[in-house]
């Protein structure tokens, strides 16, 4: 039984989603290969066989894949795809615009989401929010699966030797292109991969207020800034801070939320930290019920005071 992770990178350096992901297909049992499929990526996929538990390393270049075009990158993954009993994505923007696509081709059903591997045909992954968790096992001959990084522990990303074998690049599919990117700037850490995040909620009020009682304390903790998704709707915070099941999935060594209420979709992205701790004025906010560490507060008094404090 083959094993086939799709690598997501930046063609220079491996994502820590990756390594999450390679740790999920460890589990299901067999040889792991990684694809890493860029251009001029001859480096993530020397960083790919530097990983703990890679048999082998498939190296795809082209211009074609520089971007990681998802029609390109799935015409890739096809390619390769007949000497694989599982394909497994990390379950992000990238890895759910590619995943679908080559189920689809494959004529398979997509296990999405997983957070636990029981064995090689059933897994468990989260349903309603996050509120249940659903056991589910597959027949299908080729299991295509997204990986929900923050159920797994990533693989050392050292200690391997695989071989690395350069593929023929498949032809450009020809049904998209590049444009071009505006990256943002910014010198915290990425939210996905932050070991402490922040975040606020609607109670802040206003922007300015967001920043003016966020930004001191995520500077005194080095830590991420994340929002719910009131504040971004009520344009206190940027779209790419949202924490919940429509935004980004975090499990950070220590989360502080900070006026917000808790929404079953807020703490579907969260509720896997290792220790949450919530400022709110409401005794019956929802959010106290997931809080390793809860204070009924004004965040108003009380966060200027604790940025203090530290």
């Amino acid at each position: 039984m083959s094993i086939l992770v799709i690598a997501e990178h930046d063609n220079a350096s491996l994502k820590g989603a990756t390594l999450n992901t390679i740790t999920a297909a460890t589990a299901c049992g067999g040889d792991v290969h990684v694809l890493v499929a860029g251009h001029n990526a001859a480096a993530a996929a020397q960083a790919a066989a530097q990983v703990a538990g890679v048999a082998r390393v498939l190296h795809a270049d082209s211009d074609a894949l520089a971007h990681g075009l998802a029609e390109n990158v799935a015409a890739q993954v096809l390619a390769v795809a007949g000497g694989y009993t599982h394909i497994l994505f990390p379950a992000t923007a990238a890895g759910k615009n590619v995943a679908p696509r080559v189920a689809a081709k494959l004529d398979v059903a997509q296990i999405s989401d997983i957070t636990k591997v029981e064995s090689a045909d059933t897994f468990e992954r989260p349903i309603y929010a996050g509120n249940a968790m659903a056991t589910v096992q597959s027949t299908d001959a080729v299991k295509v699966i997204t990986v929900r990084t923050t159920g797994f522990d990533a693989a050392a990303a050292t200690g391997g030797s695989a071989a690395v074998e350069t593929l023929s690049a498949a032809a450009d599919a020809g049904k998209s292109h590049f444009e071009g990117s505006e990256i943002a700037k910014n010198d915290r850490p990425e939210l996905t991969a932050a070991k402490i995040i922040v975040s606020g909620g609607r109670a802040l009020g206003s922007s300015e207020k967001f920043t003016e009682v966020m930004t001191p304390l995520a500077d005194k903790l080095g830590a991420a800034i994340g929002a719910s998704r009131a504040a971004v709707d009520a344009g206190y915070a940027a779209n790419d801070l949202q924490v919940g099941q429509t935004g980004k999935i975090v499990a950070p060594q220590l989360y502080v939320a900070c006026g917000i209420s808790g929404a079953i979709q807020h703490l579907a992205g969260m509720k896997d930290s290792k220790v949450i701790v919530a400022i709110n004025k409401d005794p019956e906010a929802p959010i106290f019920s997931v809080a390793d560490f809860g204070l009924e507060a004004d965040l108003f008094a009380a966060v200027p005071e604790l940025t203090q404090a530290l």
